[in-house]
């Protein structure tokens, strides 16, 4: 019998492949508004990041989410992603 594949993503914070379901995604939806997507459902562009504050800190320091993104992403943006992320632990 064939092994499943397992689906890697590379997180925007501190670089590493790390297996999906491991990961949080960030979601940017059509009107521009930024959120944390759990359940990896969500509609819109995503990006991810690892379970762990310090790489959302680190992602921001190294504009990790402009990139994803290509666009700037507000700094009131990732304050915002902190409290969700914070709230949700």
């Amino acid at each position: 019998m064939k092994a499943k594949k397992i689906p890697l993503r590379k997180c925007t914070g501190c670089g590493e492949m790390k297996d999906k379901r491991e990961m949080i995604r960030i979601v940017r939806d059509s009107e521009g508004n930024f959120s944390l997507d759990f359940t990896g459902k969500k509609p819109g562009r995503g990006a991810y990041i690892c379970k762990n504050i310090n790489c959302l800190t680190q992602a921001e320091k190294n504009k990790g989410l402009e990139r994803s993104y290509k666009m700037s992403v507000d700094k009131q943006i990732y304050n915002q992603l902190k409290s969700e992320f914070e709230a949700n632990e």
